[in-house]
């Protein structure tokens, strides 16, 4: 893929404010700042900083199989949290799914996201590498028996 593929998931809010939730160019996937939303449109774990990371994650996962990506191509996420003593739930949930991928990350706290309920943002980046060619099977030649 060499063009722009914008990924939409079709909420209210995405033509409102002229964005989508992950752009892929070449490459590179950039998701967008990610909540722990619901299909229905509800916050995920109200209260909970831990389920709404998790469900943040799950929505940055989709929206990366959209892209043809996957989460072992992600090379840098940034977390944004509305109360940083909560860093250690919010870590574990973020360890749970990269423990062993490990991208770059930051953790910052900010005075408050778009809406109130919301605990925990998370923006990330993914690089697919292609697979390599497979070689093609070589045709063998058969002698004609006599």
């Amino acid at each position: 893929m060499i063009g722009r593929q914008n990924i939409s998931t079709g909420t209210k809010w995405e033509p409102i404010v002229g964005y989508s939730r992950a752009v892929r160019v070449g490459h590179t996937v950039h998701v967008s700042g990610t909540t722990a939303t619901g299909a229905d449109g509800a916050i995920v774990g109200p209260g909970d900083p831990y389920a709404q990371t998790v469900q943040a994650l799950k929505n940055i996962a989709s929206a990366l199989q959209k892209a043809g990506a996957r989460l072992g191509d992600v090379v840098r996420t940034r977390i944004f949290v509305t109360d940083i003593t909560q860093w250690e739930a919010i870590g574990r949930a973020h360890g749970e799914v990269f423990g062993s991928i490990r991208p770059a990350t930051a953790m910052v706290e900010v005075r408050r996201l778009i809406s109130p309920e919301m605990l925990v943002e998370i923006e990330a980046e993914a690089i697919v590498i292609p697979s390599a060619p497979k070689p093609r099977a070589r045709k063998t030649s058969r002698k004609k028996k006599r």
